[in-house]
């Protein structure tokens, strides 16, 4: 199941499906930069793990349905799809390319999340 990917080339394996279960999250890393990857019913999501209201870490928050996760420093919400935070879209986290390719999960960060 391979989901469509905005154009990129440093795709970078960072788990196996399996790996996250859905309903649930995870942070991983790339090239020196965290970032907070969810499974939303079987289709994966990954923004960028820091949340602009104090940098606390999103990979930890929980899921709620409709694949928006909340802080868990201080409850702010953003959609995994988007990186809009629910109800300010004036705030919003960098969203990461994501597809599956067999069973590995594989990200490519965004060019304002490279060399952060």
């Amino acid at each position: 199941m391979e989901q469509e990917p905005r154009p990129s080339t440093d795709f970078v394996t960072v788990a196996h499906v399996t790996d996250i279960a859905p309903g649930t999250g995870r942070t991983v890393e790339i090239k020196g930069v965290w970032i907070a990857l969810f499974n939303v019913d079987g289709r994966f999501y990954a923004i960028d793990n820091a949340c602009p209201h104090a940098g606390g870490p999103l990979g930890e928050g929980k899921l709620r349905d409709g694949g928006v996760v909340e802080c868990p420093w201080h409850g702010w919400r953003f959609s995994v799809a988007t990186g809009q935070r629910v109800g300010n879209p004036n705030f919003e986290v960098p969203c990461c390319a994501v597809r599956v390719v067999g069973n590995e999960v594989q990200i490519a960060l965004p060019p304002e999340l490279k060399g952060v």
